[in-house]
């Protein structure tokens, strides 16, 4: 029957069939690419320039991740440098990142990598149509949570998998999932897995300090403060 209908297609008083049956597959092949295109897209994914992939929560009219970012890569495919070594995490005055305890296999997924602001700097870092969020941006998200005395607890993963006790006031109310990851010190010590998540903020005080988001386990409180710039904090994006 296949092969009947290709030879019945091939005489010239069927053209204007084929014309028509040429175009409707040419229709329908570009509605497949578009949808396999936009796949992403449609269920609320975001890929990195190292392929991670990551959700959105939209909290008011913001759309923000849902995941740290895990990426190695400067959206333009150049690599961020893996800085593991103390000394030389203490000395840096241009990006670097790591990994918490310099261990990827145990905290990568969970937590994402911790960055310096000078990565942060780079204008560079979240992929195309995404940006580090200014503390403007982080305080309103606060303000839209109740304010700086609860939005800890609204932004906090529930339980204790992530979070050490009592993990106060933890309810996760809108999915943001925030987990407690931990920081890098000035002097390239990791500290406070399981007790603090800090975010950068895209805002610089002055030479030496930005500004950062802490939500701490012991309480319920987001606060925006400044830290050294040499400090491996967490990043979470925002949608342009």
């Amino acid at each position: 029957m296949w092969i009947y209908s290709v030879i019945l297609l091939s005489d010239s008083k069927f053209e204007p069939m084929k014309s028509l049956c040429t175009i409707t597959f040419l229709v329908i092949t570009i509605i497949i690419l578009a949808c396999a295109c936009n796949k992403d897209e449609a269920v609320g994914l975001i890929t990195d320039a190292d392929g991670n992939v990551y959700h959105k929560v939209s909290v008011g009219n913001q759309v923000w991740m849902k995941e740290n970012l895990k990426t190695t890569k400067f959206r333009n495919g150049n690599k961020v440098p893996l800085v593991p070594g103390f000394t030389a995490w203490m000395r840096l005055t241009t990006p670097g990142y790591c990994w918490y305890d310099n261990d990827p296999a145990s905290n990568k997924e969970t937590f994402g990598a911790l960055y310096n602001w000078h990565a942060v700097n780079s204008g560079k870092l979240c992929p195309a149509g995404w940006h580090v969020p200014t503390a403007e941006e982080w305080i309103t998200l606060i303000e839209y949570l109740g304010g700086e005395n609860v939005a800890g607890g609204k932004l906090k993963e529930e339980g204790t998998l992530h979070w050490d006790n009592p993990n106060t006031g933890a309810t996760n109310e809108l999915g943001f999932d925030a987990v407690a990851g931990g920081a890098r010190g000035i002097d390239g010590s990791f500290i406070m897995i399981g007790q603090r998540c800090s975010w950068w903020t895209s805002t610089v005080l002055n030479d030496w300090s930005a500004k950062s988001v802490n939500i701490d386990h012991y309480e319920t409180r987001a606060k925006v403060i400044s830290y050294g710039k040499t400090n491996g904090m967490s990043v979470r994006c925002i949608m342009d």
